[in-house]
């Protein structure tokens, strides 16, 4: 589990193709502390696990379906990506709960500045899409941004410097694809709503949640 919230930017060493699979090896300084074999890592925002590392460096191995569903197989070495270690139990939540489980691969369509802030539209899939509201959270890249408005296809957030400087968020340009997670509690909130419907008889609603949905059983 993971909060969204960046540690810092690593640099991508080299990506070894399987036949169906990867080996990434990473330069990392802050995460290294206190390392593990076995550890989590969420690299822009997908959750891997540690296999080796030395002092400056950690591998991980990516399988075919992580490869099909995120952007991690577009990479090459000298990238940039997002790294955070995994949660602890008490520290503060800054962000909001990152599983590291990819909904699906976005694509940004504009990248505007405004005043201090920089503007992102990103172009996403529905099974992104549904879980989507207006201050709600999402994860782009392993980063908890705030949605700041929303349509049919495609949403938008807003980087402050900081954010801007310490994730790849702020190198990316229109055309670049991001991976992207749903906010999770929507993701529970929808299932329980779809369980409930069923033992009480009614079809199943077929455009996934929505907000009269949610205020008709008094989450809003």
């Amino acid at each position: 589990m993971f909060t969204g919230l960046v540690e810092e930017k690593g640099k991508l060493i080299s990506l070894r193709r399987g036949a169906d699979s990867a080996h990434l090896k990473i330069g990392a300084r802050l995460i290294m502390g206190g390392m593990q074999t076995g550890d989590s890592i969420a690299v822009n925002g997908v959750c891997l696990t540690v296999t080796t590392f030395d002092e400056g460096t950690f591998t991980a191995d990516v399988m075919a379906e992580t490869l099909a569903k995120t952007n991690l197989g577009e990479l090459q070495a000298g990238d940039r990506v997002n790294l955070e270690r995994a949660m602890r139990l008490g520290d503060r939540l800054g962000g909001h709960l990152v599983s590291g489980h990819i909904d699906g691969v976005g694509t940004i369509i504009k990248k505007e500045r405004h005043d201090i802030a920089t503007l992102i539209t990103v172009a996403a899939p529905l099974a992104v899409m549904r879980y989507i509201i207006k201050k709600g959270s999402v994860a782009v890249d392993g980063t908890s941004l705030t949605v700041v408005d929303f349509n049919e296809d495609s949403f938008q957030v807003s980087l402050i410097p900081h954010t801007a400087h310490a994730t790849v968020l702020g190198e990316k340009k229109p055309g670049d694809r991001v991976n992207l997670e749903g906010d999770m509690i929507g993701k529970y909130v929808e299932r329980w709503l779809g369980a409930r419907q069923r033992e009480e008889g009614e079809k199943a609603p077929s455009k996934g949640l929505t907000a009269d949905l949610l205020a008709e059983h008094g989450f809003v």
